[in-house]
């Protein structure tokens, strides 16, 4: 079904309040979600809200946002236990805030829980003129390679660069699939793909319930793993637990820099623009229709989204929501 982006942005906001979080925060959330939704992630739009809200209830109410410098280039969060979708916020713009004052900024944040697209960050310090990284270790759910016991998060990496008329934006998990997306088919009653993960005993699942329990494959194999295990050291850095076995114990990391330390960043804006067209506009394999760049159909679609002012919401999350939304204000 089609919501308009208000109704949905004001569905979101309407949930989360109504489960404890305060109107900012919710505002915060629903901007993020609904903006996924709108690039194209349906995973990581509304359906989402099931997530927090379930979250929410396990969870004592969050404390104030710290945050303390540590240098002029570097500042650690504590989150006081409040959601990443506000915190994430508060670390990107402390380090743009420190990129432009000394050139790099360096952010870790620590008790907080769920960030959202890792993009939806770096995406921000990139249409500022500023190359940004962001990585998140997450909750233990993805086994190293070889193995079948989950050490790792689904550990999401994050870059964007200046480019024209969007920024260059690359982010990828470094699982084979991500706690949202089977959640959300687990509650549409769809199967997942062969070779995503494994159940409790390490045989091949498509179950998603089976997959919770047991642990999702590491994506690229060894190389793939080789990541996950860069992004669980970061975490480990700004202060998560070694293996995460509680969502609040994770780190994120943040790094924003100005181009100009390096080169002009018209020059450098254009050099990346003309990359990406010549990628776009190179000889696709036999099959392919066009060769891709990534992140570029989110952006399209966003503004494509934008255009007609509406976001596709599945049918079952859409009610899902509207009971939660009713229910709470019954009780």
């Amino acid at each position: 079904m089609q919501l308009t982006l208000s109704d949905a942005h004001a569905l979101a906001t309407d949930v989360l309040i109504r489960h404890g979080v305060n109107g900012k925060h919710a505002g915060i959330v629903a901007d993020h979600l609904v903006d996924a939704a709108a690039a194209g992630h349906a995973f990581a739009g509304l359906p989402r809200i099931l997530a927090l809200v379930e979250n929410l209830k396990k969870r004592p109410p969050a404390r104030q946002i710290t945050v303390t410098a540590k240098s002029a280039n570097a500042a650690v969060v504590d989150g006081g236990g409040t959601n990443g979708y506000v915190t994430s916020l508060v670390g990107i713009d402390k380090a743009i805030e420190l990129a432009t004052q000394n050139g790099v900024g360096i952010v870790g944040i620590s008790d907080t829980w769920f960030s959202g697209r890792l993009a939806y960050y770096v995406e921000r310090a990139a249409r500022k003129g500023f190359i940004a990284m962001h990585t998140a270790n997450t909750m233990a759910r993805v086994a190293p390679s070889g193995g079948i016991d989950r050490i790792f998060g689904t550990n999401p990496i994050a870059f964007a660069f200046p480019a024209d008329p969007d920024p260059l934006v690359v982010d990828f998990g470094t699982g084979m699939t991500t706690w949202g997306d089977v959640l959300l088919r687990q509650k549409l009653g769809k199967p997942l793909e062969l070779g995503v993960a494994v159940d409790l005993e390490g045989r091949p699942t498509i179950d998603p319930t089976e997959a919770l329990d047991g642990a999702f494959m590491p994506w690229g194999g060894h190389r793939g793993y080789g990541l996950s295990l860069v992004v669980q050291v970061l975490g480990i850095l700004c202060g998560s637990a070694t293996i995460v076995e509680d969502v609040s114990d994770c780190g994120f990391f943040f790094l924003v820099f100005n181009p100009e330390l390096l080169m002009p960043l018209g020059q450098f804006r254009a050099s990346v623009t003309k990359l990406v067209d010549q990628i776009e506009t190179s000889r696709p394999a036999a099959g392919i229709s066009k060769v891709r760049v990534p992140g570029r159909s989110s952006a399209v679609k966003r503004r494509e989204a934008e255009k007609a002012g509406t976001i596709e919401v599945d049918e079952a999350i859409f009610e899902a929501l509207d009971r939660m939304r009713r229910e709470q204000a019954e009780a």
